[in-house]
């Protein structure tokens, strides 16, 4: 039996699969009914309406229904789209035991403890017909899957066949009054109510005591019913009577559930015995056997498609199949051998042709189930077939193929082993799972080597030339049979499958929940995470990696880019793909063809690989769309391709900025008119040092302080000018002062705060620069007898802004360098070429700015209120300023303003310095190329080198898929040690930043291979490592625990120059994380009260990896505690050890005094937990022994060994990964 899914619940009383989606209701004895997604392995839904337990439920086959019913007799109609009860059906006097849906009519059959049997229309909701008829409760009663029939079985040990033809015809026809007629003429008897709506057929009798459940096959004449008599019964009818066929013995105690198979000659039954068995439908013989250790089985249900059953039992529900459905295959060039039925078919791509070329046995286990064929290996040079099964613990059969199509395969040799693949011409591989053995073998097989396969082997797969990829349960070794040693290792748990690239460069190692790419060294290159099972696997040709999982064919790239190709509606096992075209097999062992689009992956690879030209043609001559496209290219640092793709003008705003193309910016923020879109593109273009389009920006938004600090920063003082007079016609106060001090017009300032009311700020700063004319006229204006005092200490100084060196107002600054790229040479030509120019857009929104300004409440002295609201800009300028307006050449105001109507035509003129393109004069900087922090980010697995290039997120990523770190707070030191040791820096002038310099621990021609410098490394470890023994030698333990746990997180940070230093680290790590916990437990120990407990302790930490020097004094310190306990067995044993490590002259005294003092009375006074014969491992968080065999789980960074309750917790040793996460082990080279 195959467990695909399984959850804990209360106890589960009924089942019913969804016929189309991967989902199953499960109603459960505390009144809830669940809906589960068992592919995904998630709850979606509770409905808890029902008061008491749920006994029956089932899902509508084609609308979105389901019924249930429970022990507060109502049957209640859900809608599981709007998740809620519709309605419900009330009638039932007692407990309603099950409910079943009509395949056709809208009927619903409950069954109930008040011996009587419904039938209800759920359109109508109203019962239509009431069986009655048993004389106890009513424990099942269902629909037969095509006929006019009911089957019931009931505690009065009957099983009744009921004849409902005449529901079916009164419903059809309700205008018909000879029912009753027609009936008795064809010799339907009524019950005593006169009713022929449903009468019993048959009365089956047989069982001994209560029938629990019974069920119609669903395409012969056959019923199978279920009793307390712990009987499984089988019984045929025809037209005339019904009879028992034979009886399944075998369940020793209640049979709850029973059903046939859907598609074999079998019968599968469960029971209160906790066990679900299987049965020969033919023989009426057990086949096989399944158990649970506590829970009783209390009812069954089969998939109405799908080779999928489920079965509830007290503790919850399980989701299985009986045997695999995928097909064992192999692809060779273009033909696809596979075993269907009983015969090795042979499938030709080029020709679409499926033949047989050999009969095959089907084995069967010590006469159970058959065992489907789980591997087969082809031999193209003999033309010969491995197949292995699971029978027996694992066996195998060499067939030699025939030549000739239909010809019987001749000398086939079998053996025992739980894989065999083909590794050369003539030889083959076995794993013998149960010694541990790899045998090579001879086509005459016959064994020619043998030798030991690593530990915890559980399969071979072939490797190219003499090589074999052997799977462990957490590694993956690549063998040399030749050599017998191994070449390669990568960390990897849980893999299934493994499948090899055409050129044997790249390997997919497929595990139930993940796919791993590795080169031909068994090096990573990607770890891909589905939710969702992974089925199957196939190579295209140019690299990228399909794979199909239950609901979809997906791709992955060899760097880890993946993505959704096509979903599928049913399971398919891939073999081939060439092009468009996907081939697979499927559940039935049928080859199915799938026509794909590999634009998208196509596109990937392209850009991955720098083929810009495929990139380009790829572009034109295809329609890949999508905001995932987008998204991927915006990620990949390719905006200016998203920008291709896109039509909404808010997103190609963003890609415009982000790839630096201001005239597309301007374009799209133009069609958009908004604000922030403005804004945001003053911002970029100030970046980029065009100040002219940062200029228009700012007018289009009326910013006008903005406006004026830009002024004065280019030396524009006209235009600066111009906005001192803007800020009159605005009455904006505070903009004219600004102003006024920009241009250094002190008159303007001193009548600005004048006018304003401040006469005292208007006097100092009138005395300040020398006006003291002016000063003396504010005094007598402002009646004032005295001069404000001026503190005696306060030396006044002009307020003054300073002048620009450089007043480039009339061209740019030097631009920000936007080179051209492949792409927009290749595209943007081609698709603006009808587009209107950015230089028209810029202009236009230059034009455009002033237009419709309007001023409010001016001061100026001729001009009215009204005017100036309504009038535009020129009408509030006097006659004397107007001169001075129009003395500048770039302001768009008075006579060069013409205000366009909405529908006029905009200007194509730009005005002065506003420029779409550069004409040649402006100075572009040298483009900006790749820093070398990019390219360690880019290129380095190590962590450390992420943190040395400041990219602290992919280094902590690295951490936790490495080593599963999930707490990083002890880790900032050093991360900040490390990114500020990485580089220098040198000062420049006063002003500007300085200019930062990488250091590198290695130097190399090519950027590419430089590698940070670390101040973290092996010597500096070494040193740390002594200075911490040194402390622990001296009994500073604190002190001691500290520097360990520092050379512990240091570790994460150290890198390695070859593989003696990889040993040496790990070493290293394996020496601190043995100390951090027996200092723990020394700590522990000095502030435990109970005497058992520090004895313990004592014991415990001379069983920790110490320095002989520690342990002498640890065994020493353990015998003195143990003594004063009067433990003086554990005294002995200790002594005992602490001899046999010959130690100095004065321990050994010591050893030997205790040893004497304890053989007097060899005997414990406190019963430890401490068995000195029995091997442990200490818990790194109780402090408790887990003795061998015992289950633990580790953390995957220091090794600490936990007990299973601390799984998924922080690791208390080292204090940064989670206990029982899975990593693939930390890089250090």
């Amino acid at each position: 039996m195959l467990t695909k899914f399984e959850t804990k619940s209360n106890r589960v009383k009924g089942l019913s699969f969804h016929p189309k989606r991967p989902w199953i209701l499960a109603s459960l004895y505390n009144g809830t009914v669940q809906l589960w997604d068992y592919k995904m392995g998630t709850l979606l839904e509770r409905f808890e309406e029902h008061e008491g337990p749920v006994r029956g439920v089932d899902f509508h086959n084609n609308q979105p229904l389901f019924v249930s019913g429970g022990d507060d007799h109502k049957i209640k109609v859900w809608n599981w789209k709007v998740r809620r009860c519709l309605f419900t059906l009330h009638g039932h006097l007692d407990y309603i035991r099950t409910v079943f849906f009509h395949h056709e009519a809208p009927w619903i059959i409950s069954a109930s403890d008040d011996q009587s049997i419904r039938i209800w229309n759920w359109q109508s909701r109203n019962c239509i017909s009431i069986l009655t008829g048993h004389t106890h409760w009513v424990m099942c009663a269902q629909f037969h899957p095509k006929d006019d029939l009911v089957v019931s079985a009931s505690l009065d040990q009957t099983v009744r066949v009921w004849d409902i033809s005449g529901l079916r015809k009164k419903h059809m026809a309700p205008s018909s009054g000879t029912q009753i007629d027609d009936s008795l003429k064809n010799g339907q008897q009524a019950d005593i109510f006169g009713n022929t709506d449903a009468v019993v057929k048959y009365v089956l009798e047989g069982h001994d005591r209560a029938v629990n459940w019974v069920a119609f096959h669903p395409t012969q004449p056959l019923i199978v019913s279920s009793s307390d008599d712990r009987l499984v019964k089988l019984w045929r009818m025809n037209e005339t009577r019904a009879w028992e066929v034979d009886t399944c013995r075998g369940h020793y105690n209640n049979v709850s559930s029973v059903l046939f198979h859907p598609r074999s000659e079998m019968i599968i039954s469960n029971s209160e015995d906790k066990s679900i068995r299987i049965w020969d439908m033919g023989k009426r013989t057990a086949l096989q056997t399944f158990r649970r250790e506590q829970d009783r089985f209390w009812i069954i249900a089969a998939h109405p498609e799908l080779n999928l059953f489920a079965a509830g039992h007290d503790g919850g529900l399980i989701v299985f199949k009986l045997e695999r459905e995928r097909p064992a295959h192999q692809v060779h060039q273009s033909q696809l051998f596979y075993v269907k039925d009983k015969s090795i078919r042979m499938y030709d791509f080029t020709r679409s042709s499926d033949d047989p070329v050999a009969s095959v046995r089907k084995s069967t286990a010590n006469g159970g189930l058959a065992s489907a064929p789980r591997a087969l290996s082809y031999n193209p040079a003999e033309h010969a077939v491995l197949i292995t099964t699971a029978q027996d613990g694992g066996t195998y059969e060499l067939y030699t193929l025939p030549r000739e199509t239909g010809a019987d395969a001749s000398d086939v040799k079998k053996g025992s082993g739980s894989s065999a693949v083909f590794v050369a011409r003539n030889r083959f591989a076995v794993l013998d799972k149960a010694q541990q053995q790899i045998y090579i073998k001879d086509l005459r097989n016959e064994t020619t080597k043998q030798f030991k396969a690593p530990t915890g082997t559980t399969d071979v797969s072939y490797a190219g030339g003499k090589n074999i990829l052997i799977t462990t349960a957490t590694s993956l070794v690549l063998f040399d049979t030749e050599q017998r040693q191994n070449v390669a290792e990568l960390v990897v748990s849980g893999v299934r499958y493994v499948v090899w690239s055409s050129d044997n460069s790249m390997v997919a190692l497929l595990a139930k929940h993940s796919i791993v790419i590795a080169n031909k060294k068994l090096e990573q290159l990607c770890l891909i995470h589905e939710q969702i099972r992974v089925k199957s696997g196939v190579w295209d040709e140019s690299g990228v990696f399909l794979y199909s999982t239950l609901n979809h064919v997906k791709y992955t790239l060899w760097q880890g880019d993946n993505g959704i190709i096509q979903t599928l509606d049913q399971v398919l096992y891939l073999t081939r793909i060439n092009g468009k075209s996907l081939h697979g097999l499927d559940r039935d062992g049928k080859v199915r063809l799938l026509t794909i689009d590999p634009t998208e992956y196509k596109f990937k690879l392209a850009l991955v690989r720098r083929n810009y030209d495929e990139v380009l043609n790829i572009i034109r001559t295809s329609n890949l769309v999508g905001q995932s496209i987008i998204a991927y290219l915006q990620k990949k640092g390719y905006p200016e391709v998203a920008l291709q793709f896109v039509k909404d003008h808010k997103t190609r705003f963003e890609l415009a900025l982000e790839c630096g193309n201001l005239d597309v910016a301007i374009e799209t923020a133009n069609a958009m008119n908004r604000e922030d879109c403005w804004l945001k593109l003053a911002v970029e273009a100030l970046r980029h040092g065009n100040h002219h389009v940062v200029e228009m920006t700012y007018q289009r938004t009326k910013s006008f302080d903005r406006l004026s600090f830009l002024y004065l920063i280019t030396g524009n003082i006209e235009k600066l000018k111009k906005m001192l007079k803007i800020a009159e016609l605005r009455n904006d106060v505070m903009s004219r002062y600004h102003n006024g001090v920009y241009l250094g017009d002190i008159e303007d300032q001193v009548a600005l705060l004048k006018d304003a009311g401040q006469a005292q700020l208007a006097y100092l700063t009138a005395k300040t620069h020398g006006l003291e004319e002016q000063a003396e006229a504010i005094l007598a204006e402002a009646g004032l007898e005295s001069p404000p005092e001026i503190p005696s200490h306060f030396q006044p100084s002009l307020l003054k802004t300073p002048t620009p060196i450089l007043k480039q107002f009339g061209q740019n600054w030097p631009l920000h360098p936007i080179s051209k790229g492949f792409f927009e040479g290749g595209l943007f030509e081609s698709h603006m070429g009808t587009e209107s120019k950015p230089s028209a857009a810029v202009s236009a929104i230059a034009d455009d700015s002033w237009a419709e300004e309007s001023v409010q409440k001016p001061t100026l002295q001729s001009v009215s209120v009204v005017t100036a609201i309504k009038a535009p800009v020129k009408a509030v300028v006097t006659e004397d300023e107007d001169e001075d307006l129009n003395g500048g050449d770039g302001w768009d105001l008075a006579d060069d303003i013409d205000v366009p109507s909405d529908a006029s035509p905009v200007s194509e003129v730009p005005p002065e310095g506003v420029e779409a393109k550069s004409n040649g004069e402006d100075f572009r900087l040298p483009a900006r190329g790749t820093s070398l922090s990019e390219l360690w980010v880019r290129r380095s697995p190590l962590a450390v080198d992420h943190v040395a290039a400041g990219s602290f997120d992919t280094a902590l990523q690295l951490l936790n898929r490495q080593v599963g770190a999930v707490n990083f707070a002890d880790l900032k030191p050093i991360l900040m040690s490390v990114w500020m040791s990485s580089r220098s820096y040198l000062q420049c002038s006063l002003g500007t930043p300085s200019v930062a310099f990488p250091l590198l621990r290695s130097w190399n021609e090519e950027p590419e291979k430089t590698q940070p410098y670390s101040p973290v490394t092996l010597p500096t470890l070494v040193t740390l490592l002594q200075a911490a023994y040194a402390e622990t030698t001296q009994g500073r333990f604190p002190k001691a625990l500290s520097l360990f746990k520092k050379i512990l997180h240091s570790v994460l940070f150290v890198t390695a120059a070859n593989e003696e230093n990889v040993e040496e680290i790990q070493q290293l790590l394996t020496v601190a994380s043995e100390y951090v916990l027996g200092l723990r437990m020394q700590i522990a120990r000095k502030g435990e009260t109970d005497m058992k407990r520090g004895v313990e302790l004592a014991v415990y930490f001379t069983h920790c990896d110490l320095q002989p020097t520690h342990l002498h004094r640890a065994l020493t310190q353990a015998m003195a505690k143990a003594f004063e306990a009067k433990n003086f067995n554990t005294v002995l044993g200790l002594a005992r050890r602490l001899t046999e490590l010959n130690p100095d002259p004065a321990a050994l005294q010591t050893a030997n005094k205790y040893s004497r003092a304890a053989q007097r009375t060899p005997t414990d006074e406190i019963a430890l937990e401490y068995d000195s014969y029995n091997p442990f491992v200490i818990c790194a968080a109780s402090f408790r022994p887990i003795y061998r065999g015992s289950v633990s789980v580790k953390c995957p960074f220091c090794k600490a060994v936990f007990k299973p309750e601390f799984d998924g917790k922080l690791c208390t040793n080292c204090e940064i990964s989670q206990v029982g996460a899975t990593g693939t082990g930390l890089r250090l080279m």
